[in-house]
């Protein structure tokens, strides 16, 4: 029964890199997307804490709901109270010609509050699952 209703959900809605659609052009359902990728709400709570903690005022990206939910953000917090230094880590690999929205929570949201040091990787490791997905394109988005 599980894996009809999860098969009847997923032609509900579609949200992936290459499409974001609704059964009968209706509307996203956000607290579905935050389930099914086990995050939690990004609640005032936690963006009041950034403030706290910081002494910055939180991006204006948490401010206003742009981004609206996170995977252990309140670990961060909780070793950045105690303390411990940590860094930022992103990446671009070659199924992408450049760097995308994903990448300005890392460069504007994190780094700004925790000036902290931020590494992007530009990787190479996933070339042959890019060959299958853009028919070889690759060459011309990694030359």
């Amino acid at each position: 029964m599980a894996a009809k209703e999860a098969a009847v959900e997923e032609e509900e809605q579609v949200v992936n890199p290459w499409e974001v659609s609704a059964k009968d052009g209706g509307k996203i359902d956000y607290d579905k997307l935050i389930d099914k990728f086990g995050c939690q709400r990004l609640d005032q709570s936690l963006i009041d804490r950034v403030q706290r903690i910081t002494s910055r005022p939180p991006h204006v990206f948490l401010r206003r709901g742009v981004f609206f939910a996170h995977r252990d953000f309140n670990e961060i917090l909780d070793a950045y109270e105690r303390g411990h230094k940590f860094y930022l880590y992103t990446g671009r690999g070659p199924s992408s010609e450049a760097l995308h929205l994903g990448h300005l929570v890392p460069f504007h949201v994190h780094q700004d509050a925790f000036k902290v040091p931020l590494v992007i990787q530009l990787t190479d490791d996933e070339k042959m699952y890019v060959e299958k997905l853009i028919g070889g394109r690759e060459q011309e988005t990694c030359s």
